[in-house]
């Protein structure tokens, strides 16, 4: 079927109605893709005639509630494109919280050198903070080899091989020594919960990135005990948070020995917890 660019927007608005928080953004977003274009392309030739096959599918998979980033192949944090794919938690805006901590960290004090990043997933968190201190090597570890090797393609794509690692493991397993940084998105969500998430959470992202055991808090017990052997005297932890966890994990890292910091999001929920060992200077 062939219709103008302007008319498959509308169509596409229409369609995803109640589905999407800015239907017109995604349609142009999913024609884009659909046609090989830019968003810009579309915008300046409207009333061009194009074939809406390659579109039609597009929006049948998002109707279906899969999520954009999947079906366009990549999401963008901290102003750089990563790859995503099913293997992966796709990377949300909320967990730029932690890379804002990890700067205000290290403001007052010589950049970190080591930095690790435990769950690495897309390897986002890990490449925004090699992008911001150059002269850092970093290390990311992912349960699932499939997410690995997504995160070591992103590195690659963001001219970060020479600076970054990446391998499959379970949480500290698979490295020795110590890190100025240790960061780390973990799934904190209770088993429970997870089909009461939105369709393309529950539906469409790894159930191993997402589920935090019955009470959402498996990992935290699993992590926090084995910072001890990994941190630099001097060295900072960031854990993400989920809703309404913050005292808790702040209850765990602070039997382990840790003063703790946490850091808001936008919404002013507890998103990040900064842990340091005691006799530090703080920031």
């Amino acid at each position: 079927m062939s219709i103008t660019v302007s008319r498959a927007i509308h169509d596409g608005v229409m369609r995803l109605g109640g589905i999407a928080d800015n239907p017109r953004l995604e349609a142009r977003i999913l024609l884009a893709r659909a046609l090989g274009v830019t968003r810009e392309d579309l915008i300046r030739d409207p009333d061009r005639q194009i074939e809406t096959i390659a579109y039609d599918v597009l929006l049948k998979r998002r109707i279906a509630r899969e999520p954009l980033a999947l079906i366009v192949g990549h999401r963008e944090f901290w102003s750089l494109e990563f790859q995503v794919s099913p293997a992966t938690l796709i990377p949300r805006p909320d967990s730029e919280t932690l890379i804002e901590a990890a700067l205000a960290a290290f403001a007052k004090r010589p950049p970190p050198r080591r930095i690790i990043d435990l769950g690495t997933g897309t390897g986002c968190l890990l490449l925004a903070l090699l992008t911001e201190y150059p002269t850092a090597f970093g290390i990311g570890i992912d349960l699932s080899p499939d997410a690995a090797a997504l995160a070591k393609a992103n590195a690659a794509a963001l001219g970060l091989t020479t600076r970054s690692a990446f391998m499959a493991g379970n949480w500290t397993n698979a490295v020795s020594g110590r890190f100025d940084l240790i960061i780390s998105n973990p799934p904190y969500i209770p088993a429970l919960d997870i089909g009461t998430l939105m369709p393309e959470v529950a539906a469409y992202e790894p159930r191993t990135a997402l589920d935090g055991g019955e009470d959402g808090y498996d990992a935290y017990r699993a992590i926090i005990p084995l910072l001890r052997g990994h941190i630099e005297p001097t060295g900072v932890a960031i854990l993400e948070l989920g809703v309404e966890q913050a005292h808790s994990v702040e209850e765990l890292a602070r039997d382990i020995g840790f003063d703790t910091l946490l850091r808001l999001d936008l919404a002013e929920i507890s998103r990040a917890i900064v842990l340091t060992l005691p006799n530090r200077s703080k920031n």
